[in-house]
């Protein structure tokens, strides 16, 4: 499902423009942003657990050794 989020300024402008755009679309859904105040998230430090969190390399390690040519003979 793909949403095609609408600012609520917006609205009077673009929805059903939208709507009639995306009609033929059953995988998307036109939608109007209606979240009001402020991001509560805004300013929060990280939770300790972010902070711990330690980013490794997962790929193997390369074989050791050499490896034969791979070039063509000319």
């Amino acid at each position: 499902m793909i949403y095609c989020v609408i600012p609520r300024e917006l609205v009077d402008e673009l929805y059903d423009k939208m709507v009639e755009y995306y009609k033929d679309n059953p995988n998307v859904t036109v939608i109007v942003d209606r979240r009001e105040g402020d991001d509560r998230r805004a300013g929060k430090p990280e939770p300790e657990f972010l902070e711990k969190r330690e980013t490794r390399d997962r790929r193997r390690a390369r074989i050791p050794g050499t490896f034969p040519n791979t070039d063509a003979p000319d």
